[in-house]
């Protein structure tokens, strides 16, 4: 598959062309003589892609956490959770693959995991919805934090979604009524959870999932009330652009924790979570894992009284 180049993003686009063009005609001489040349270019690509990424503005971020290649759901279940078994249906009107869920071994620990998939292709973008759950999502999503209760297990969240969808359907079958839920839910839950913002973290539908104990963020990942494009055609009527709308909205991970709304973010590799799935997956283990063995000692009690205090806080720094 071609790797995917944002517009940012072509300086190192060029340079790996470039690569690829020398390596094959060093294959094709056999002689070697290009390999000094070949290794030069690598290395300057690698600074050019560590200097872009270190300077990116909200847009650019957005763009980033936007990616097709960004771990998704089933990359983060792959590589952290062992025997995962996936439940699914809501059991009041159908199963919803924009929001996917079940029970597993997160290094040895049995949860529950819930989670928003967008999909990789056109196929499993069509199944998933594009990571848009209609309101059967969040109803299965309550259900699954129920059975976490029922059984004493920890819940770890994964947010990446534009929106809940929008849709006639979606609304005629209550889908702010079920994401209020879904939302009172987390709030209540007698478990720890955590959860992690690992892509777009878009308006109520992200929030139905994302109310833990601790909120955490990827390093290139956005949090926001709404879309830049909608913010831009609502607060703006469409004469300004996304671009403007992103950094007047101040969704990024270094604004949310400046401002409190998270309280972590986790590092991304050099050129974005995409460039080395694996190193990303496995550094947001090694985070859950300390986030988790830092409130597995609290009570029920404890544990929604420190949700509560902590989302009460929110924007309220500075009032007597």
């Amino acid at each position: 598959m071609a790797a995917h180049y944002l517009e940012f993003e072509r300086p190192i686009a060029d340079l790996e062309a470039k690569i690829e063009e020398l390596s094959k005609l060093s294959e094709t001489t056999g002689s070697g003589t290009l390999d000094a040349e070949i290794e030069a270019l690598r290395a300057r690509a690698q600074e050019v892609r560590r200097q872009a990424y270190s300077k990116l503005d909200a847009w650019q971020k957005t763009q980033v956490a936007r990616h097709p290649d960004r771990p998704h759901f089933v990359d983060y279940v792959g590589g952290l959770i062992d025997e995962f078994v996936e439940l699914r249906g809501d059991r009041k009107f159908a199963d919803d693959q924009a929001l996917i869920g079940g029970l597993g071994r997160f290094r040895g620990q049995p949860v529950v995991v819930i989670g928003h998939e967008k999909g990789r292709d056109t196929v499993s973008r069509v199944k998933h919805n594009f990571g848009y759950a209609r309101p059967e999502g969040y109803r299965k999503a309550i259900r699954l934090m129920e059975l976490a209760e029922r059984f004493n297990l920890p819940v770890i969240s994964f947010v990446d979604t534009p929106a809940a969808y929008p849709g006639v359907g979606s609304e005629e079958r209550g889908v702010a009524e079920a994401i209020a839920r879904s939302t009172e839910k987390c709030l209540m839950l007698e478990v720890p959870m955590i959860a992690i913002v690992t892509g777009e973290g878009g308006s109520g539908g992200a929030l139905g999932i994302a109310c833990g104990n601790r909120v955490l963020i990827l390093e290139h990942a956005i949090y926001s009330v709404i879309p830049p494009e909608g913010a831009n055609s609502i607060l703006w009527r469409g004469a300004r652009t996304a671009e403007e709308a992103a950094k007047a909205m101040k969704i990024t991970a270094q604004d949310l924790i400046g401002m409190k709304i998270v309280d972590r973010i986790i590092a991304e590799p050099p050129g974005g979570a995409h460039s080395d799935k694996e190193a990303m997956v496995s550094a947001v283990g090694d985070v859950i894992a300390d986030e988790l063995a830092q409130i597995a000692k609290l009570s029920a009690e404890e544990l929604k009284k420190q949700r509560a205090d902590r989302f009460y806080a929110i924007g309220r720094s500075g009032l007597q």
